[in-house]
């Protein structure tokens, strides 16, 4: 049954239909029960045109909702026409069925318009078809009432859900950077290892067969010692390499590195966006001839200052992101609206946050300033130069 229920969220027409079917049943029964043949055909002719169009209600709610409401008025207006001893449909519940879409999908603008509609058809009723005042007004307060909550419930509900995905998103990408950095630092210990014990040994190996030319014919025994010598240095630097490459096998395809860039500020933005963080980016000059190192850093730069106005600048938190590319250097600028509780970004547990930047930009050679501005901001602003 559970697999079933988060198959049929998947499928919208199909739960709409199996709505409007479930709701035509009812009227059917209704009509076996307590409307005389006579006027059989009427009902049921009604019955269908009342209940079908609740499966397209999400793809054209505007114009479900008015053709509902006409529909509605004219079953209600034939029915008295002919006589019906039972002129009101249970399939005329479609009416607060798409108040709710309306409220849900469209806008409460439109849900107004359509509640305003709606009560003028139920003053129509009761001045038409003369039905009784207090119970009439009653269950129709309730019903539309019912309705308007639900649909606001369900767009609260959404609307969280949409923020919760979009900020797993931010944490999922924050957590692959934090483990692409981790790979990127380990890989350049390798590099380092591997080339200390290259240099080494094939120095000593070079100099060790230097001194067993020149000693081979006048002193083997010395010559034999270099030799042998250079044998075990050969042998401990092909384990050592052995080892060395091992690892290096282990690393990531450089075709899955990210791009970074004017792409990769304008995803950063747009990533950041979706959680409810208000970002503008002003951007002057081109990022994309740039030294991927300088062009790293400036990425890095606003991905870490945009997560800790994320992180730090309380509610409904705005950001500006300026990046100016110069003839010697790029300046990086990021501010937010600070209306945090005044914690700065710091550095975290995983050698991150301020600290990060700092070593960061130190390591290209650039300046970073960090602080509260005299209006309350808080400010990142980092000079990169450009080699």
């Amino acid at each position: 049954m559970r697999r079933f229920s988060l198959w049929l969220r998947g499928q919208p027409f199909v739960a709409d239909a199996l709505l409007a079917a479930g709701l035509f049943v009812v009227d059917i029964l209704v009509f076996v029960s307590s409307v005389d043949g006579l006027n059989g055909p009427l009902f049921v002719v009604f019955s269908v045109v009342l209940t079908m169009p609740i499966a397209w209600r999400r793809r054209l709610p505007r114009s479900i909702a008015a053709l509902t409401l006409v529909t509605t008025l004219g079953s209600d207006i034939a029915g008295s026409l002919v006589g019906d001893a039972y002129n009101g449909h249970p399939a005329a519940l479609a009416l607060p069925i798409m108040l709710y879409t309306l409220v849900a999908y469209v806008g409460r603008v439109q849900g107004g318009i359509y509640a305003a509609a709606l009560a003028a058809y139920t003053a129509a009723n009761l001045y038409l078809f003369a039905q009784p005042v207090f119970t009439t007004l009653l269950f129709s307060a309730l019903m539309y009432a019912l309705s308007w909550v639900a649909a606001e419930f369900l767009g609260a509900r959404r609307a969280y859900d949409e923020a919760t995905q979009a900020r797993l998103v931010v944490a999922e990408y924050d957590r692959d950077r934090r483990a692409e950095e981790a790979v990127i630092t380990e890989r350049t210990r390798i590099a380092r290892e591997l080339h200390d014990v290259i240099a080494h040994s094939v120095s000593v190996m070079v100099v060790q067969a230097d001194g067993a030319s020149y000693a081979i014919r006048r002193n083997p025994d010395r010559a034999e010692q270099a030799v042998a010598n250079i044998s075990a240095t050969g042998r401990s630097a092909l384990a050592e390499l052995r080892r060395t490459v091992a690892l290096l096998r282990t690393s990531p395809d450089s075709d899955d590195m990210p791009q970074y860039g004017t792409a990769g500020l304008a995803r950063v933005v747009e990533m950041m966006g979706r959680t409810g963080l208000n970002v503008e980016l002003e951007q002057t000059g081109n990022l994309d001839d740039i030294s991927p190192a300088i062009s790293l850093g400036v990425h890095r730069l606003v991905q870490e200052s945009l997560t800790n106005v994320l992180r730090h600048a309380g509610h409904a938190p705005r950001a500006v992101v300026k990046v100016v590319r110069e003839e010697e250097a790029v300046t990086v600028e990021i501010s937010d609206n600070g209306t945090g509780a005044g914690a700065p970004p710091s550095a975290d547990g995983g050698g991150h946050g301020l600290l990060g930047m700092r070593e960061r930009v130190a390591v290209l050679g650039g300046t970073l300033h960090a602080g509260r501005t005299p209006h309350g901001n808080w400010l990142v602003r980092a000079t990169l130069p450009i080699e």
